[in-house]
């Protein structure tokens, strides 16, 4: 079996249409998404249409939570006024932009998908299977927990995003937890690419993380027009995060430039 997974697509249409087509060109089976599908793109609506159009199976993250029941966004990932107040002029741009029809989609889009093969149980989710704005860290989050979180939740692999930074670990247990990264944003790391998960369980290595190229010139050109804050863009075209940093552990906050 052969399947992508999309973390975090936080609106950003364009590079989700260029991983599609290339998880397309690697022989994926299936596409699924990790939530977060709006929230800091321009124009939500082009990227709800592209997972319905092609049938992507897509779990809820916090945005499309509150996108979809027009409620604030979970506040959690915000530390500080500022950050908060970005947050509050995005989720009321997409608010505006969103078509009644994808909201509602959004609003009924299922916390967790889960599917067995070869008799290995998976299960996706947006941050954890007991929360969905939980942060699960490759440096900070007890392997203690992960255990736990998968166990209860019957889990052989975890699948989860949320942080926007892709890892993986084998437990002692055998299990796996896997996140997606993120096609939203880069990765904190200087460059503009994005990430995905793929899975070949034929491979030795299932589990692997595909860097992906896009037009991110054209998606910084969006976000201005739209008159999306500008932190947006400089976050896309430097390749460094300009919010979320406060929540960072020590060890990924040294990957960055802060």
């Amino acid at each position: 079996m052969r399947a992508a997974f999309f973390g975090e697509v936080h609106g950003n249409s364009i590079a989700l249409e260029s991983a599609m087509r290339d998880a397309q060109r690697r022989g994926a089976e299936a596409i699924y998404c990790l939530g977060d599908v709006v929230g800091f793109g321009p124009h939500p609506d082009r990227s709800v249409e592209l997972l319905r159009e092609s049938g992507v199976a897509t779990v809820q993250g916090e945005h499309d939570y509150a996108v979809g029941n027009e409620k604030p966004v979970a506040g959690t990932c915000y530390t500080n006024p500022g950050e908060e107040r970005l947050a509050r002029l995005d989720h009321d741009y997409t608010l505006e932009k969103i078509s009644p029809g994808h909201r509602a989609w959004l609003a009924a889009l299922p916390r967790r998908i889960s599917f067995e093969h070869q008799g290995v149980r998976y299960l996706l989710v947006h941050g954890s299977p007991r929360r969905q704005d939980e942060q699960l860290w490759e440096s900070s989050t007890p392997e203690d927990l992960l255990e736990l979180l998968a166990r209860d939740a019957d889990a052989d692999v975890l699948v989860c995003a949320h942080t926007g930074l892709h890892w993986q670990t084998a437990l002692p247990s055998g299990r796996v937890v896997v996140n997606a990264g993120a096609l939203g944003r880069p990765a904190n790391d200087g460059t503009r690419r994005v990430w995905y998960a793929f899975l070949d369980t034929e491979a030795e290595e299932p589990f692997s993380f595909v860097p992906l190229e896009y037009d991110c010139e054209r998606l910084a050109a969006q976000m201005r027009a739209e008159k999306l804050p500008s932190e947006f863009a400089e976050a896309i075209l430097t390749g460094f995060w300009t919010t979320g940093l406060d929540v960072l552990p020590v060890k990924e906050r040294l990957r960055g430039r802060h």
